[in-house]
């Protein structure tokens, strides 16, 4: 049995088997790589139970990030790539986050270095993250407006080209004259 295996079935052990509502709602696998998804409620918990288990020894928290899927809902999806360091085994967790309620929970408590990815959660999507000791921009001015991964932040002059306005945008963009 493989680290990975081993893992996912001390999961559904601890919190019982996937499902939706559940504390682990899915588990995907994709070229070789493990996904978790996991309810906002209980990530901490699962965070706390995949490092401290001896077992498991998720120890490392390699990046915190995540992607905007907007239109659609859920809108944020929040990735915590978990590294066990004796047997070189990743294990990803996925949060799905509303964009009507972009609030996470801090990890600070159990891994330092997620306080410089939760400042950049904060700063690039806007999400706000509970209990974080300092939650301010980390790559923007103090200032800024708006957070720029935001798939609706606006691009500046320019219009956004999509398959259906291709024709019409191209007409309006200044091209050097022959």
């Amino acid at each position: 049995m493989t680290h990975i295996q081993e893992t996912l079935a001390a999961l559904s052990a601890h919190f019982g088997p996937p499902a939706a509502g559940a504390a682990l709602e899915a588990v995907t696998e994709f070229r070789g790589e493990t996904t978790v998804q996991v309810s906002r409620a209980a990530l901490l918990e699962v965070l706390k139970f995949l490092k401290e288990t001896p077992a498991l020894s998720f120890n490392f928290l390699a990046y915190l990030s995540a992607w905007d899927a907007w239109p659609d809902e859920p809108r944020f999806h929040v990735i915590y790539q978990l590294r066990e360091l004796t047997t070189a085994t990743n294990l990803r967790l996925e949060v799905l986050i509303p964009g009507d309620d972009p609030v996470l929970p801090t990890a600070t408590g159990l891994f330092l270095n997620a306080n410089w990815h939760e400042r950049e959660l904060w700063d690039m999507f806007g999400l706000k993250i509970t209990g974080h000791p300092d939650l301010r921009r980390i790559l923007l001015p103090e200032d800024w407006q708006g957070h720029p991964l935001r798939r609706d932040y606006p691009l500046g002059y320019e219009e956004v080209e999509y398959t259906f306005n291709f024709e019409e945008i191209e007409k309006k963009k200044p091209y050097a004259k022959d």
